[in-house]
């Protein structure tokens, strides 16, 4: 990363592509001195203060348990691909080795989890906003879409792995002949990762909208969601969607280039490569940003995290009295 990619500029002038790198680069080094301690450390605590008491979870803590998972595996991931292989000229971060091809597969794979639980919180919030007490969006049916959601996830991601892989080994294997444009996984996760996920959301949003414009007897049901989710959720569509459209795009124009066949020049290959950088930088962003929404905005979170910190003291405590042992008998 952070490189423009221009050893000869043809008559182009190189200062704006360089001012742009220095610019990228620092915020990429102060994502991963601050974005990235955040992001591990706010997610790890959304996982626990949920999962420490399953009983008290609702049908969003579930999808925003799976999503904290997924922003983990960002968080994990940002310090490699933040300082790939333009940073530091590795030879194992080449782009068609092997190290590249994982990492790049379990990004997708966070990717796709985040954003389809997004669009399935917002359609779960509108069954259970206009059918209450039907338990079609119950948290026992949310743990098992989630479920479904790393399934599938995975399944893409080795659909894609095929063509990254092919990509790497097409000069060796006569299968791979037919593979070996990386074009095709990106095309593949750009109809399966985004443009589906995205009309879902944008379906429920419009649901959701909907309904709330109207006055009926179930907005003085006693069991309606709490206000916050709702802010919640157009909180987070907005920001996961937000913060991951700018990487899609730079799919989208990766593979129309390539479908036209036509060779980039230097000044624009430059400037589509920093724009490929900063979308990963705004997507890896997503994992710190999701769990603070959640944190600020949750009314519910402040008593889990409470909860949560009672039980680890009294671990302690325990923990500390097994060790001094039993105390002996006075007379």
């Amino acid at each position: 990363m952070w490189s423009c990619n221009l050893n000869g500029t043809g008559g182009e002038d190189p200062l704006p592509c360089q001012h742009a790198q220095r610019a990228l680069s620092a915020l990429s080094l102060l994502y991963l001195l601050v974005g990235v301690p955040l992001g591990l450390g706010h997610n790890a605590l959304l996982l626990l203060a949920n999962l420490q008491d399953p009983g008290g979870m609702t049908m969003p803590d579930v999808y925003f348990a799976n999503m904290a998972a997924a922003g983990l595996l960002l968080s994990a991931l940002a310090p490699a691909h933040l300082l790939g292989p333009g940073a530091l000229g590795w030879a194992v971060w080449d782009l068609g080795g092997e190290a590249h091809v994982t990492l790049r597969v379990l990004f997708n794979v966070a990717a796709l989890v985040a954003l389809y639980s997004t669009a399935l919180l917002g359609l779960d919030c509108y069954i259970e906003r206009a059918l209450p007490r039907t338990y079609m969006s119950s948290v026992y049916n949310t743990r098992h879409v989630c479920g479904f959601v790393w399934g599938g996830a995975l399944l893409t991601g080795f659909s894609s792995l095929l063509f990254y892989v092919c990509s790497h080994v097409a000069a060796r294997l006569a299968e791979c002949a037919q593979m070996r444009h990386t074009e095709a996984a990106d095309a593949i996760m750009l109809l399966i990762g985004y443009l589906v996920p995205g009309l879902a959301a944008l379906y429920a949003l419009v649901l959701l909208m909907r309904v709330r414009k109207e006055d009926t007897p179930l907005d003085r049901d006693a069991g309606r969601p709490d206000p916050s989710v709702h802010r919640l959720l157009v909180a987070t569509v907005c920001a996961q969607f937000g913060l991951w459209t700018p990487h899609y795009l730079t799919l989208l124009g990766h593979t129309v280039l390539a479908a036209r066949g036509r060779p980039v020049d230097r000044h624009h290959l430059g400037t589509l490569l920093l724009a490929k950088d900063l979308s990963r930088f705004l997507a890896f962003a997503s994992s710190a940003v999701v769990p603070l929404l959640y944190r600020h905005i949750d009314r519910s979170f402040p008593g889990k995290l409470r909860r949560l910190m009672k039980k680890l003291h009294r671990g302690h405590e325990s923990c500390s009295l097994d060790q001094t042992g039993p105390q002996p008998a006075t007379a």
